[in-house]
């Protein structure tokens, strides 16, 4: 069993799904960052300063003894508040738009690549254009000629550059 699973895992696919996943760990905190910092705070400048991540409606009580902030969606949520969050969806929203069109991008020109590499490759081994008929009967005749024994200098024909 160590065996098969060390060849599941030394197999190209796995390796390629590891490298994916970390590869894409690092790029989700890079798109969390661009629109938490970049994008959030443009679109909520636009729409009259508004911070969408703190967005929320309260669904319960607040419990005795809480001393935050009663407009912090993360003290609230900290302390246990039940919370609608639609602010938080929608920076995740956003989110994944973003990385979505990220991907699409990103296949899009690989297909791109693959199609000019296969279509270079299919004109690179395109077969060679088919001699003219005279050509092949000549040839065909002096072989014979040649197979019956007759005098080289004799039968030259001026084929092959010859």
């Amino acid at each position: 069993m160590l065996k098969e699973f060390r060849a599941f895992i030394a197999r190209g696919n796995v390796l390629d799904l590891a490298v994916a996943v970390i590869i894409g760990a690092a790029f989700g905190k890079i798109v969390t960052s661009l629109t938490d910092d970049i994008i959030m705070p443009v679109i909520g400048k636009i729409a009259g300063d508004l911070d969408f991540s703190g967005m929320f409606i309260r669904l319960g009580a607040i419990p005795e003894g809480y001393a935050g902030s009663l407009s912090s969606y993360a003290d609230l949520k900290k302390a246990g508040v039940p919370l609608f969050g639609y602010g938080a969806f929608l920076t995740q929203v956003v989110n994944f738009l973003i990385v979505a069109f990220i991907i699409f991008l990103l296949v899009r020109t690989v297909n791109k690549a693959i199609r000019a590499m296969e279509h270079e490759k299919a004109a690179g081994t395109a077969p060679p254009a088919a001699e003219p008929a005279d050509v092949i009967l000549l040839r065909e005749i002096r072989d014979e000629l040649r197979s019956r024994g007759a005098d080289p200098a004799a039968t030259r024909l001026p084929l092959d550059g010859q």
